[in-house]
Parts: structure tokens; sequence; C-alpha cells
């Protein structure tokens, strides 16, 4: 699939994995997608995102707004059910072996992380989902290439991740702005 992936799309799953970074995530989500696709607003999607107010900056407040009210283990519980993964069984099993407590450490203190020493961040879900949508819309559209367009497509198309959540809170109709990228893309 990344051979169809156009330099601007390229680009924007570079920069999701630089957003990941910078705000000290170990996995790369929707919302990742998002931030990446308005730090580029002379691409389309970016310059359509504008349109409807949605540059870095307002996207980063209102992330951060959202994240600052889940607590840090229905983040992580979030992440992991993406995968399957029972994040309240696996405490239950862990504590019943070594105790009560026994996960308990300061979330800052992630040493060996190879994400941490540049390496590759994974994906969510939820995120691999809007790659493979972004492969669909394309195809829909008929294009032979995927472009930064057809990200934002697939974010919509997903429509339940943090991005989603962000465009609707800015008021944007989805339909409208799905209808505004497929104009631009031509």
């Amino acid at each position: 699939m990344f051979e169809r992936f156009h330099q601007d799309a390229r680009q924007t799953v570079v920069r999701a994995q630089e957003e990941a970074r910078l705000l000290a995530h170990d996995y790369i989500g929707t919302e990742h997608l998002l931030l990446s696709l308005t730090r580029a607003p002379e691409a389309t999607a970016g310059r359509v995102l504008l349109r409807y107010g949605l540059d870095h900056d307002r996207v980063s407040t209102q992330l951060g707004r959202l994240l600052a009210a889940r607590p840090a283990d229905d983040l992580d519980a979030g992440a992991l059910e993406t995968i399957g993964i029972d994040l309240s069984a696996v405490k239950e099993k862990v504590e019943a072996v070594f105790g009560p407590g026994a996960l308990d450490r300061d979330p800052h203190a992630r040493r060996g992380r190879p994400w941490r020493l540049g390496g590759h961040i994974p994906f969510t879900g939820r995120a691999k989902k809007v790659l493979e949508l972004s492969l669909r819309e394309s195809l829909r559209l008929g294009h032979k290439y995927i472009g930064d367009g057809h990200i934002l497509l697939g974010l919509l198309r997903e429509g339940e991740g943090l991005a989603a959540r962000i465009i609707a809170d800015a008021g944007v109709h989805f339909d409208t702005l799905r209808e505004e990228i497929r104009v631009e893309l031509g």
C-alpha cells in the first residue's frame, strides 16, 4: 500500500511520528495524523482544514484538553484495546503474581523504549484503519495514488478516533468537509 503513497502522504506519516514523539506518546493515533495534516497548510488537506479554522495550534489545544480530561489509564487501556488487550485483566494477573501496586511507577520513566531513541512507533488499530480507508478513498475516486487529502478522507470515514472528535467538536460537518476535499482532489 505504501508504494501508492504520494510524497505529501509519506510526509504526513513521518510528521505523525514526530507529533507522537513530541507528545511523548508511544503510539501513533488518529490525533497524530490530524496534527500532521495541519502542519502542512500548503497541501490539500491542510488548506481545507485551515478554511474551517483547524490549524495546528487549535488542533493541538483541543487535543490537550481531551487528553487532560482522560486519566492516563484510560489512554493506555484505549490504545491496548485497539489491539485486543484488556488492561484491567492484565493488571489483575500481574498483581496476583507480584503483589498489589506492582505496576505503580512514574509514567514518564520509560527507559529503553525504542521510540525514545528514534525507533519505530506503532500505529493504533484506528490509525491503521485510517490508512487502509485512505487507499479505499483513493480507489473510489479513481486515483492511482494516495495523497494527504485521501488520508483526511480516511480520518472522516473512520469517524471514531480522537481526530474525528476534534473535527466534530469544531462544528465541522463531515459530509461538507468530505465534499470539499473531493473537489480539491479533482
